[in-house]
């Protein structure tokens, strides 16, 4: 007993720690909702299950005969059982039904659906039902037939055992005996069972519309003409059976039944495989193309409006494979906001300068997004500065993890299109505290990615602060502290809540230390994808959340989609296939198969607060409408975004992938084409992937113009290759798919060109280079490889960046930024090169103005200084220090002081070349970037003594 009630309140204690976690954040609601739609659920599968059951077994035993004369088997197996049978009468039905409740329970969610539908005002090509009935109706019609076939399959058996155990069953050599009331019960429920399966064939024809087949999903011709037909008329055969299991319990007649059914198991073979074959075999196989034309358009047209590509914008783009001179002119404005920091590179460097403790971290990958700074829109490599607390090493005491360090500091962000001259990032907002061009903002981020299980904040007003803020001083000496002062976590107000917070995360101190008082609060389930996810357990999440500074606080951006695999005709796609590259890991997903998907919700979760807030971003998806109906007033509408929350929302990483999955054979829009495949496309492996785990290039957000586009938009993109092995070795590009991902900055507004997805289709005939072949390339040149082996000098690491296509020029341009580490464990990646390519040729300097130049033939019109090639002297090409002396043939100005001054930086710039040189070669790339700086700053100097 004391076990049960210590039990009993572990389970307790969980429980009421959700309900104050909900409760808190202002969803409780949702907790509540499922704990009564499942407990509902559970009692209506309980007693669905369990009355049947005890009804059949109480019907056999009541009406048993009583004066039976039964065999010495069944007499011993009547008094092994006697003493059991109460126990059993009322334990089988009720363990059944535990069972049922349990499975019913979990699948609550479909009878909400069923309740509270709506309807897409969109309807299917072959029953003309609205695509509603397949999203919520049919998958609830086919559970609740399911589930009363089991009921009614387990009611017969335990009917027929009991009745045969009893005597109302004999068997007389080859004579079978009833009893009336036997027979009475088992045709009756025998016709019952046949009555479902009636529905349920019926039914069946119906789910054809998500079947695959060898070519499509949906039903195709032999479907159409052969299957369906063929179920509509075993639905009847079922029925007239049913009907004869009816009759037999009146007359007695067993032989019409049994014979029905024989006859309908003979029907089902034959109008359920062996009709259908003969029509795909001998009528559909012969003019497959021609007969299945019809089928295959209801397919694509289909499947593109169930993924959203539908309106797609495809243009025919000739791309030319040659640099001509001015060919980038009236494409300034997009080559001079070229991305150059690859955010999967740049994280050791953020790491060395801006980590400044050791119990501060980066996440591996750093994100993009976009600020406005001196009126233009800048693309921006952003990460949160989180905690870290395996790095407090010996100092993980309780007091230290959950008391003192409790949160990050602060976002980092460099401009994409920027480098310093010894190529470092250039922060627009860095440091601790924090400063840059983003303006005030609350710095510290107790929720995040990388947050401490829990922690335990707030304190009454005027005691001393115990939580760290962050380092301060000369070397981070000093330290500052802080006192959470949000409303983030349950309260800590009495000793019950202290002691069910102990039991939950099994710390004693949590009851017992006097760190905790009754202005405390914990801090728990802190990642942002977590929190929205246990607030909105309707939507798949997008595997890359991201943090934006959106009125003076950190907000966590979170894309979430309501996803189907019960979408009429559209073909289904594995969505952890699909998101799966170089940069984002196998994910599993809970709905994985998907043919449909819409990113009906943008949610954000406040970095110091945790606050979750859902926005009805797709207020026209039925799913989306469906769940608001469960869950109301959960989801806010988006008129209540902010200006400058639409100004960092973006087109989704996840759901462009699938889209782009879709595309590669989805762009073929003629049947004919689509049934021969001979136009079906891939996306490239990433160049830069290991070559014993090749894994997809992933899409990039940059700004660029796309053809037909008035100005250049924060996009998202990807390319195409041929989906044939032959083709795909080569590597030749055939399609270039862009989605417009800014929304605006409009209150409540988005975009009218956001999410426009522009598909450019490159002629058969052209050979542009794909990545893979671009990055051959590069790393088959001559020049190049001897620069390259120059890097390398002194061990230093070269890592190539993430490799950027843009179709500007008329072309197809390849930018790929080349990142240079010096041996040692405090080194990081350089920015010293930057590779570009357009058709066949490559050009290699320091920096993307002197590439585009080489390559243009010295006049690209990109808009230089962009990437810091102002600071930046001008490059020979192979990194190797000028020869010559420079005080030899020093010009002149005619005024002996500036003489004089022009000796004087001449000789420093030839000591300045030294120091470049020597460092070069002992790999030291750090002093590398001090000397060329200085150098570069003397050139300046001296220029403006020559009034150049």
């Amino acid at each position: 007993m004391v076990a049960a009630l210590v039990v009993a309140f572990f389970v307790f204690a969980g429980v009421y720690a959700d309900i104050l976690w909900y409760d808190q954040l202002g969803f409780l609601q949702v907790l509540t909702t499922q704990w009564f739609a499942g407990g509902t659920m559970f009692l209506i599968g309980f007693l669905g299950m369990a009355v049947p059951v005890w009804v059949a077994i109480q019907v056999a035993y009541r009406s048993r005969p009583v004066y039976a004369k039964l065999n010495s088997q069944l007499d011993r197996y009547q008094q092994v059982i006697e003493p059991l049978r109460r126990l059993a009468m009322w334990g089988i039905p009720a363990l059944l039904g535990l069972f049922a409740g349990v499975s019913s329970a979990s699948r609550w969610q479909l009878t909400a659906l069923w309740l509270n539908r709506t309807a897409s005002g969109t309807t299917d090509p072959q029953f003309h039902f609205d695509t509603s009935f397949y999203l919520f109706e049919l998958p609830f019609y086919h559970a609740v037939l399911g589930f009363a076939s089991a009921v009614v399959l387990l009611a017969l058996i335990l009917g027929v055992a009991t009745s045969y155990l009893y005597g109302a069953i004999r068997v007389n050599g080859r004579e079978v005996l009833i009893s009336k009331s036997a027979r009475i019960q088992i045709a009756v429920t025998a016709g019952v069972y046949l009555l479902l399966q009636a529905v349920s064939i019926w039914l069946d024809q119906y789910s054809t519309v998500t079947d695959a087949n060898a070519n499509i999903t949906g039903p195709a011709y032999t479907d159409v003409h052969a299957t369906i037909p063929g179920r509509a008329i075993l639905a009847g055969a079922a029925l007239f059976v049913a009907i004869l299991f009816f009759i037999t319990a009146f007359v007695g007649r067993w032989r019409f039944p049994l014979v029905g059914t024989a006859l309908l198991i003979i029907a089902a073979l034959i109008a359920g495989s062996l009709y259908p074959w003969v029509v795909q075999r001998f009528q559909v196989d012969p003019s497959e193309k021609s007969l299945e034309t019809p089928y295959i358009q209801r397919n694509i047209d289909l499947t593109r409006k169930a993924f959203g590509v539908d309106e797609v914008k495809e243009t025919n783009y000739d791309a030319t494979t040659d640099a001509e001179p001015g060919a980038l002119r009236s494409d300034a404005d997009t080559t001079a906001s070229i991305r150059i920091i690859d955010p999967a590179v740049v994280t050791d460097t953020y790491k060395q300068l801006e980590q400044f403790r050791q119990y501060y971290q980066f996440p591996a990958k750093m994100d993009v997004d976009r600020y406005t700074v001196d009126g233009k829109s800048q693309d921006a490599v952003v990460a949160v500065r989180d905690l870290d607390l395996e790095g407090l090493n010996d100092a993980q005491s309780w007091v230290n993890t959950s008391v003192v360090y409790t949160h990050g500091y602060g976002l980092v962000a460099a401009y994409g299109n920027q480098r310093s001259a010894d190529g470092q990032p250039v922060f627009m907002e860095s440091g601790i505290p924090s400063t840059g061009v983003l303006g005030d903002f609350q710095p510290r981020v107790y929720f995040g990615e990388n947050s401490p299980t829990y922690s335990i904040v707030g304190a009454p007003k005027g005691t001393t602060p115990v939580e760290l803020d962050y380092p301060s001083g000369d070397q981070g000496s000093d330290q500052k502290y802080t006192t959470f002062s949000g409303n983030g976590g349950p309260k800590l107000d009495n000793v019950f809540k202290k002691l069910v917070y102990a039991l939950k995360f099994q710390s004693q101190e949590i009851f017992l230390s006097d760190s905790v008082n009754d202005d405390s609060q914990i801090l728990y389930d802190r990642d942002p994808t977590l929190r929205v996810q246990k607030v909105a357990p309707y939507l798949t999440l997008d595997s890359d959340p991201y943090p934006s500074v959106v009125d003076g606080r950190i907000v966590w951006i979170v894309d979430g989609y309501t996803t189907s695999d019960n979408y009429p005709y559209s073909t289904k796609v594995s969505m952890g296939r699909a998101v799966e590259d170089t940069e984002t890991p196998a994910a599993s997903f809970a709905n994985d198969d998907v043919n449909y998907i819409r990113n009906s919700v943008k949610a954000t979760v406040d970095a110091y607060d945790g606050k979750v807030t859902l926005y009805a971003w797709d207020d026209k998806d039925p799913l989306l409408k469906t769940w608001e109906k469960v869950y109301p007033s959960t989801v806010k509408p988006m008129s209540s975004m902010s200006g400058a929350l639409m100004s960092h929302v973006r087109y989704p990483s996840d759901m462009f992938k699938v889209q782009r999955m879709i595309l590669g054979r989805y762009h073929v829009t003629d049947p004919g084409s689509f049934y021969s495949r001979n136009d079906a496309w891939v996306t490239p492996d990433d160049p830069n992937s290991a070559q014993n785990d090749t894994k997809l290039q992933p899409p990039y957000f940059l700004t660029l113009q796309m053809p037909g586009q008035q100005n250049p938009a924060f996009s998202l993109y990807s390319t195409f290759i041929p989906e044939s092995n032959a083709a795909k070795s080569r590597n030749v590009l055939t399609g270039y798919l862009a989605a417009d991902a800014d929304a605006g900055s409009t209150a409540g507004k988005k975009s009218a060109d956001y999410g426009s997805l522009r598909l450019l289709t490159l002629p058969k005939t052209d050979t542009v280079p794909g990545p893979g072949q671009v990055q051959a390339n590069f790393d088959a040149d001559a020049t190049v490889s001897q620069q390259l082996n120059l890097l390398r000098q002194g061990s230093s690491t070269v890592i190539n960046g993430n490799l950027l296509t843009l179709p500007v020029g008329g072309g197809l341009l390849y930018v790929q930024p080349v990142y240079v580490k010096s041996k040692g464990s405090t080194s990081y990646p350089l920015l010293q090169k930057v590779l570009v390519s357009f058709g066949d040729q490559i050009a290699f300097e320091d920096t993307l103005d002197a590439s585009l130049d080489v390559l243009f033939g010295g006049d690209s019109g990109a808009a230089a200084g962009d990437q810091g090639s102002e600071t930046t002297p001008p490059s020979t090409g192979t990194d190797q220090p000028s020869t010559g002396t420079p005080t030899t043939g020093v010009p002149t100005t005619g005024d002996p002081e500036k003489d004089a001054q022009l000796k004087q930086l001449a000789s420093q710039a030839q000591q300045q070349l030294k120091d470049k040189d020597a460092a070069l070669k002992s790999g030291d790339f750090a002093a590398y970037g001090v000397a060329d700086a200085a150098l570069a700053k003397t050139v300046s100097q001296m220029i403006s003594l020559l009034g150049q």
